[in-house]
Order: structure tokens, then sequence, then C-alpha cells
């Protein structure tokens, strides 16, 4: 079973579409006994870090994912709830991932022509892990954020925006994209076909 966990972010219709796509069948919750049972687990996530933090403080799932051993892949804000901290609300977030997310503009000098939020496509390089398999490097992937983590021990993926930031981040049985692969056309469908083979 593949559970989405559902914490009032939306991005969950999306994302199921994507799963629908892939064949693959789920469900929607945010019940702790059933992601602890599930075989994959996806933590999507659209809206503010603080605000998306304090929503899986309150259903109790901050203790809950980080010790979860199946394959867990977080989206969007969902990856960045994985990491230490993030600029965007001072928020403390789940740890998973060693590194901190910060402003798109966070150490830039003003850059020309950089819009913020990151809307679009962007190329993806340095694939690493089998999440990427089949994946030739700069592939387009699409992005809408204002924040990004920044690149460290557990970056399989980087994207250039005005400075690098990791596009993916992987630590044993977790991983994530700051792109969205449901929204990402045939490179996204290769990456949640792969997520969907990743075993225990």
């Amino acid at each position: 079973m593949i559970a989405v966990v559902d914490y009032d972010t939306g991005n969950l219709r999306s994302v199921a579409d994507a799963l629908r796509r892939a064949g693959a069948e789920f469900t929607l919750t945010a019940d702790a006994t059933l992601l602890r049972r599930a075989d994959r687990v996806i933590l999507p996530g659209v809206g503010e870090a603080s605000s998306a933090m304090a929503k899986l403080r309150e259903r109790g799932l901050d203790a809950v994912l980080p010790t979860l051993t199946c394959p867990v892949l977080g989206i969007c804000i969902g990856m960045q709830l994985m990491c230490l901290s993030s600029e965007e609300g001072d928020a403390s977030c789940l740890g998973i991932f060693p590194t901190r997310v910060r402003h798109l503009r966070t150490g830039l000098a003003e850059t020309p022509g950089l819009k913020v939020p990151h809307v679009g496509w962007n190329t993806i390089e340095g694939l690493q892990t089998p999440l990427f398999e089949g994946l030739p490097e700069e592939s387009y992937v699409y992005y809408v954020h204002s924040f990004a983590a920044d690149p460290c021990a557990a970056t399989i993926a980087t994207t250039e925006y005005g400075r690098q930031f990791s596009a993916a981040l992987a630590r044993d049985n977790f991983y994530g994209t700051q792109f969205h692969p449901e929204k990402s056309g045939a490179a996204g469908a290769t990456i949640i076909g792969n997520f969907l083979k990743l075993q225990r």
C-alpha cells in the first residue's frame, strides 16, 4: 500500500492523479498506524513551512515520519520539512536531511532577471541513486518555490537558479524532490515510477 500523507497542505490531487497514471493503488491518510504499515509513503505539500510543520505536529506525525522504514518521498514543502530547519517562518523541521532551507535570494546580491518565486521548467544535474534511473543529465522538471535546501552530503541532484540548490535529497530510505515530479511530464513519471520500485 502507498500512503499519501494528508495534513491539509494542498497538492494532494495532482499527486493522486500521478499515482493513478502510474497504475498505483494508494490511500490518503494522516493515521500513524496506516503510515507505519505502508509499503511506501509520500509527503506532498504546498504552502508555508512553519504552518505545515504545525499541522504535522497537531497530528503527531512529526514523531512518526522520521521513524518509518519504508521508502518515503517528500515533494516540494514535503522535502523542505524533512530538513533541519527553514528560514520560512523560522521553522524547526524533522531533521532527516542534514541541511537548511533558505530563501532563494539569501546570500545573493540582486540578480537581474531573477524572479522569486521560481516558477517553471529548469534542469537537474548530478543525478544519483535509483530514483533517477533512466533519466539523462539536465532533464527538465517543473518548479514552484521561493525557498530551497542548501547542497549537502545528502544531495542527489542540483539545480542552478541564482545559486545552486538541492533539487533532490536522499538519506537511507528517505528521498525528497524540491521540484514537482507529478507536474514534470515524462521525466516526472520516470521518477515516480522509480520511487514505486524502490525496495525497503
